[in-house]
């Protein structure tokens, strides 16, 4: 399973996760074949209580995006 639908199975299927980040499932359907966004990946973190991270949305270059992940090695929390 990848991550996205990890996300998704977390989130109780894929239009509860549309919902919490605020996407239409068409377009998270899209990010199947696509990949996500950058833009939409923290909101899947924060979606997931970082169960799907960043890193793991992104993991060939999440380190060219977020840097400072690099220096942690986790997941920043966010309110």
């Amino acid at each position: 399973m990848n991550s996205l639908d990890k996300a998704i199975q977390l989130c109780g299927g894929l239009s509860n996760l549309a919902e919490k980040i605020g996407a239409s499932s068409a377009r998270i359907g899209n990010w199947r074949v696509r990949g996500v966004p950058v833009e939409h990946c923290l909101a899947i973190e924060r979606a997931t209580a970082c169960k799907v991270t960043r890193k793991d949305l992104r993991p060939y270059d999440w380190q060219n995006i977020w840097p400072e992940l690099a220096t942690t090695g986790e997941p920043h929390e966010h309110s």
